[in-house]
Parts: structure tokens; sequence; C-alpha cells
């Protein structure tokens, strides 16, 4: 309880959009777009951005000879990432592959 005093509508937003998951979904959505930014559109389009797991960002990857190209620039593409999004705590990636829609 908040002693009487009503909640702050910020507070009260905040629980429903963690209740209902936007907040996952608009993240995931700017995880995807930093992506794309940073692999640039020839790399994206053969990729498709997991999960994060402690600090790990996944990324699917349509083939092996990508994946080797990726992780070539693997360095690069980590630092450029943690620049466009400041708020996640990425400290490597993990390329995966699989299915890419």
């Amino acid at each position: 309880m908040n002693g009487g005093r009503p909640k702050p509508i910020g507070d009260i937003v905040a629980q429903l959009m963690a209740r209902r998951g936007y907040a996952n979904e608009r993240s995931a959505v700017a995880q995807q777009e930093a992506w794309q930014a940073v692999a640039g559109q020839s790399l994206a389009r053969f990729t498709r951005v997991g999960l994060i797991r402690r600090g790990v960002l996944e990324v699917l990857v349509a083939n092996s000879s990508m994946m080797q190209e990726l992780t070539f620039q693997k360095t690069s593409l980590l630092e450029k990432l943690k620049t466009q999004l400041p708020d996640v705590n990425l400290r490597d990636l993990r390329f995966r592959i699989g299915a890419i829609e």
C-alpha cells in the first residue's frame, strides 16, 4: 500500500506494461532495429536477433558461411551494438544457425 495516497500514474502504467509484456516486445523491436543498423542490410537479411541471456545476444544465422563472416566481425559488431543499446548490458554475441523467416 502507498500509505493511503494514490499511486503515481507512471508506476501504474509501468506495472501494466510489464504484466502485458509490452516492454519485452518494444525492447525486442529495438534490438532488431539496432542489429539491422549495425550489421547492415547485406548481413541483416540473413540473420534474426534472438534472446539476450546473461548479457549474451543470440543471433540466428541462415547458413555456415554467413556465420563465419559474422564471427570475423564479432568484436566490431558488439562494440557498435553497445552504443546502439546503451541500456542493455551486452557482454557477448553468440551466433547459431537457425531458420530465418
